[in-house]
């Protein structure tokens, strides 16, 4: 490909799309530059505080309790309170607990505020979504979510790298520069982002009462949100299975780092052309064929013995990911509700956070009882459950939305910018 060619593809790529999109996106990509206590948050309890494994076990499911509260309550408050009000809310709480870690010592102080930071970064979310819905058209928004994820996984890349560094030289300064990134972010938002959340009688007539139990009794959506779940069970074997699996057949952390980093080389380098070729295509087959991605890419696992075929399964499975994540988030959009998107932007957030506390603990008794080989299968077999369940419940979901669902106001945004 020419190098012209390569410049209008990423122009085609970028073009057409709100400047609102691009200060969310520019917000995201800040908040993800600054991401550096997940990355050293064990080794900063084990090492540096000199606390046991288990209790830094206990901290990490911990701030995922939190993830999952805020799941549901930040759903809620971005339908009540405003995207806008929710998201500095939410950074604003961030930068304040993550500074906090940083000076605590007490286990117990340490565990109650590692829950508070994981509740509070958690809680920005659904309005992220749900404004990412709101101001982009739906024939862009397979484009837009795909953008926003390539931004937070170059942005994880990136402070990942800068993680190790940092905290070779002070772990305090890493919790102090992830604070000061999260404020930043406040600040964009609050300078740059305006409300977007669609006002009564604009779009659809009158506003419509969606509240948690209307969401729940959505059938078809919480197939989607179930579905949902067991993607994200499969996915997270990256971050707990398979360290685990390959630390148990005798490789070393270096080399897991190795085996994984393909993910986010993959997906920085792939993400944008993989989007311009699913963004026109049928997402029922897509999700189809991501799920099986997923599951049989960490089934081939078993049959690995060296970190490059380790590498190998990743590229199959984050091929997968690739395809789904924009996917289902434009599926998620396209049944939810203009008034009810923050609650369910935040149920379908709730698959996520509910997988990456039942990961963790599925895989260490799987492996401890019956060896990784009957993880990996499982992982086939859940993969392949949920891309029967796609298949059938596609065929009762339109194909295309109706541009009707996008709200006036943001259908002007749009066409200014």
């Amino acid at each position: 490909m020419s190098v012209a060619s390569l410049r209008r593809a990423a122009r085609e790529t970028v073009s057409g799309l709100p400047r609102e999109f691009w200060w969310l996106w520019t917000s995201t990509l800040v908040n993800r530059l600054g991401a550096f206590v997940a990355t050293f948050m064990a080794l900063y309890l084990t090492i540096d505080r000199g606390y046991s494994a288990s209790y830094a076990g206990l901290v990490a499911s911990l701030h995922g309790l939190g993830g999952v509260v805020s799941s549901l309550g930040g759903g809620v408050m971005t339908d009540r309170l405003g995207r806008r009000p929710t998201l500095l809310i939410a950074q604003s709480s961030t930068a304040v607990s993550v500074a906090l870690l940083g000076f605590v010592h007490d286990p117990v102080a340490i565990a109650a505020v590692a829950f508070l930071v994981g509740m509070a970064s958690n809680a920005s979310r659904p309005a992220v979504q749900a404004m990412m819905a709101d101001i982009v058209r739906p024939e862009d928004r397979v484009r837009a979510f795909s953008l926003n994820y390539w931004a937070i996984n170059l942005g994880f890349a990136v402070s990942s790298m800068a993680a190790g560094f940092i905290a070779e030289f002070s772990y305090l300064a890493g919790f102090l520069i992830e604070a000061g990134m999260t404020g930043l972010c406040a600040v964009v938002v609050f300078l740059k982002l305006p409300e977007s959340r669609p006002v009564a009688g604009v779009s659809t007539g009158a506003k419509e009462d969606v509240g948690l139990g209307a969401v729940v009794r959505d059938k078809r959506y919480m197939g989607v949100v179930g579905l949902s779940f067991l993607v994200a069970l499969v996915f997270q074997q990256g971050a707990v299975g398979l360290p685990v699996a390959m630390g148990e057949a005798g490789f070393t952390p270096a080399d897991y780092g190795m085996a994984i980093a393909v993910n986010g080389v993959l997906i920085v380098a792939l993400q944008i052309p993989v989007t311009r070729f699913i963004e026109r295509r049928d997402p029922r087959r897509l999700l189809v064929v991501s799920s099986l991605l997923a599951g049989y890419g960490f089934g081939l696992t078993a049959f690995a013995g060296s970190v490059g075929l380790f590498a190998l399964t990743v590229c199959v499975w984050t091929l997968g990911e690739m395809v789904n994540a924009p996917t289902q988030t434009g599926l998620v959009v396209r049944l939810s509700p203009v008034h009810g998107r923050g609650r369910y932007q935040g149920v379908y957030t709730l698959s996520w956070s509910l997988a990456a506390l039942v990961a963790p603990l599925m895989s260490g008794v799987v492996i401890d009882r019956f060896g990784a080989e009957w993880l990996w299968g499982m992982c086939a077999v859940v993969g392949s459950a949920a891309a029967v369940g796609y298949g059938a419940l596609m065929r009762r979901i339109p194909a295309a939305e109706p541009a009707a669902t996008v709200p006036a106001a943001a259908g002007a945004e749009v066409a200014a910018g």
